[in-house]
Order: structure tokens, then sequence, then C-alpha cells
């Protein structure tokens, strides 16, 4: 890897004792137990995605599943991961001063405020996480201008992007709420594509002076209704499949990966599960992914039988808190009803 590839990197990444050519180090071993299978997650295929049992199975047993057929163009998709690789690439301060608003800029932690603003973690918080990325609200993309030609180009790949994924979150959207008996009106606000936003994000490749509790994303569930994940070649994201079992979720070509998050969970009250994750770093490549996350409307307020009435705002305010506070997220537990 270039120097200019180094310097790419937040300075924290920049370790030049380290080789960054591929090969020659050890991978980081997981803490924990890690299940080793060709692809146990359950597939759900668009076209027929009103397979009730199928996909209740795959949103109560996983909250995760991986999604074929989405009808999102190949091309697309490479050319997407082409400019998000490029645009990486660019040098550290070169994306501090480029991307601010509405594209903000971000690195060490996914933790961001509505405005993209990394969030100052409390005491208990891991130090960093060994991650940057760009935080894109879709409703706000057309106001991101740019004079460079691969700016100008990643904005209308996002925008396209961004269509597609809309059109995915509604049609799961309306297969889980048909399967959870709500009726649309039950349902109104519930899941709003003007909320939807793009993350990419970079990993740096893993070297042997990385300590085995570097994470490139450490435990978490997803604040959002769903969470639509694009991985490309390297592997690194890993879900809980309960006590201390990890299960690594390999990149499979021209497949998605769909997410249940917190509001998904307290909406089908706790039928469905907020899946937990985290992503490892790879010995011999850096990792690039694009996720959408999609939430309720601001104001809407969610009613279940195992949490008191709540907006996503008042969800987030409080998911701030804790961050700010106590260093990591408690989540639904805070409004969880007394049993």
């Amino acid at each position: 890897m270039s120097q200019y590839d180094v310097e790419s990197y937040p300075p924290l990444f920049r370790q030049p004792s380290i080789p960054f050519a591929t090969g020659g180090v050890d991978p980081i071993e997981p803490t924990k137990q890690v299940l080793d299978s060709d692809d146990p997650l359950p597939t759900i295929d668009l076209q027929s995605i009103n397979h009730i049992e199928k996909l209740s199975d795959a949103c109560r047993d996983w909250g995760i599943f991986r999604l074929v057929n989405h009808g999102i163009p190949v091309t697309l998709l490479n050319h997407l991961h082409d400019h998000a690789s490029k645009t990486f690439n660019l040098g550290f301060e070169s994306k501090q001063a480029l991307f601010t608003s509405p594209v903000a800029y971000f690195w060490g932690t996914p933790a961001l405020t509505p405005a993209g603003v990394a969030i100052q973690r409390g005491p208990h918080a891991q130090s960093f996480n060994w991650v940057e990325g760009l935080n894109a609200p879709l409703s706000q993309l057309s106001l991101f201008k740019a004079e460079d030609s691969l700016l100008q180009s990643l904005r209308l790949l996002l925008e396209e992007y961004g269509n597609h994924q809309s059109r995915l979150a509604r049609t799961i959207f309306e297969a889980m709420a048909d399967n959870l008996k709500m009726s649309a009106e039950q349902s109104e606000g519930y899941l709003s594509p003007s909320t939807g936003l793009l993350r990419l994000y970079r990993y740096p490749r893993a070297c042997s002076s990385v300590a085995n509790q570097a994470w490139g994303m450490d435990v978490h569930t997803d604040s959002s209704v769903l969470s639509i994940l694009y991985q490309h070649e390297v592997e690194g994201l890993q879900i809980n499949r309960g006590d201390d079992t990890w299960l690594d979720v390999k990149p499979i070509p021209n497949t998605l990966v769909v997410h249940l998050g917190d509001m998904m969970q307290a909406i089908s009250d706790d039928n469905y599960k907020s899946v937990k994750h985290r992503v490892k770093l790879d010995n011999r490549k850096e990792r690039i992914s694009i996720g959408y996350f999609v939430f309720p409307d601001e104001n809407c307020v969610l009613h279940s039988s195992r949490y008191k009435p709540f907006t996503y705002a008042d969800f987030r305010a409080q998911v701030q808190q804790d961050l700010k506070t106590i260093g990591f997220k408690v989540g639904l537990p805070k409004f969880r009803l007394a049993e």
C-alpha cells in the first residue's frame, strides 16, 4: 500500500512499523467462540417475500436474513463500491474538509448525532473503533455540492442506490407488518423512508500490534426499524447466536444482509429480535461496506405491550444521553414495562 494510501487513514490508524502490503501478519483472534459454516443465514427471496412462515422464522429466530433477487443492478453495486474506495483513499485532512454537511465524515466511532457529528462517549466506552465513514441522509443528498467529478458521481450513485433501498425497506416492512397482523392504520408512521440514511464504512486491515480487544465496531444492536447491508468481498460482520457464540456473516456476491433493529423489536412486541452484531478486522485487506438505515417518523408514537409509549426521538435522545454519561447504549431496556 502506498504512502498516499496510508495517509488517507486517520492518524491513530497509521502505524509506520506495520507493513500494509498483504500477508505476513497474524489475524486478530476473536475472544469468544465463532461458528464456521458455509452460510447458515436464512435466505429470503424478495420475489416471494410473502411466504409468511419463512420470513417470520427468520425475523423471530435470527433477526437477520440474506436477501436475494433484490433488483439492484450488479453494475450499480460495483460502481458504488469503486467510488467509495476511491473517496476513502483521499487524504484524511481532505475528507475532513470536503465532508461536513449534509454528508459528514466520521472516524473512531459509529455513534453520531443526527447531523453526523461524533458523540463524545463516557468513561466505559472502548477507546475507539477502527472504522471511518461517511454519513449521508438521503433527504439531503441533493444539497451536497462538489466540484470534484469523483464526488459528483458518488452523490448520483448514492441517490440511485438510496432509491432502491427505500423500495426494499417498504416492501420488507409491509410483509413483516402483514405477518404481525398489523393494519395499515396501526403501522402508519412506523417506517418513514424520509428518515433513510446511508453510511459508507471503511475498516483498516488488522495487524499484529492491534490488541485482541480492538474491533472495527464493537457489539451493538441497530436503533433502526431495518438496516440493509452490502458487503463487498471482505468479511468481518459477526452476529451473536446466544451466550458466547458468534457467527461469521460472509459476503456473497449480489446479495444483501437485512438486520432488524430495536424499533422493529418494539413494534413487534418482542416477537421479532434486534440482532446483536460486531465487526472484526481482516488481517489481509481493508473492508468497505455500505449500510442503509431507516426509522419511524420522528414524532410517531410507538405502542407496544412490552414497552411504554415512546417516539424514536425519545429513544435517540436516551441513547445519546447514555453514550455521553456511561459510554455505551442501553437501548430498549430503558423503555421496557415492569413485568
